[in-house]
């Protein structure tokens, strides 16, 4: 294969295109998010995350399984969980069974703050898959969006 290959060349449209639809779905939520509810596309990405877990067998994430859920590196995530605990939206404590192990939780005042933000969450996602899909080169990619079915 060479750098012109026809291949190569649509493969990196495709990435291309997917990338420019990321930036466009993130730059709104950011937006939305920051005016209306002070969170950044981040942070309700982690409160989100946390505010999934349960109290029962594996109910509880570590770090790194947060870090992995919402794209970020350890020292950024555990950055990011500072941030928010020093705004009182989550709290950490230490694992019961492993000493080493520090859980985080969403407090009431984080799991309020995220329902308020998720309806201008979701809008701010269907304006921007809405825009996208007007675009030929976005519209494939919005498509699999919408039909994309991921267990939770």
């Amino acid at each position: 294969m060479t750098a012109t290959d026809p291949a190569l060349t649509a493969l990196a449209q495709g990435w291309c295109a997917l990338s420019l639809l990321h930036g466009k779905i993130e730059s709104r939520i950011e937006r939305s998010l920051q005016g209306g509810h002070g969170l950044s596309a981040r942070e309700y990405s982690l409160l989100d995350v946390l505010s999934r877990q349960h109290s029962g067998p594996g109910g509880h994430l570590q770090m790194k399984q947060v870090a992995d859920a919402v794209v970020l590196s350890q020292s950024a995530t555990t950055r990011l969980v500072t941030r928010l605990e020093d705004r009182g939206l989550l709290t950490r404590y230490l694992c019961d069974t492993d000493r080493r192990g520090i859980y985080t939780d969403v407090t009431e005042a984080g799991l309020t703050l995220l329902a308020e933000a998720r309806p201008t969450n979701d809008s701010a996602l269907r304006a921007a898959l809405d825009e996208a899909s007007d675009n030929p080169e976005l519209a494939p990619l919005v498509r699999a969006v919408e039909e994309l079915k991921v267990a939770v």
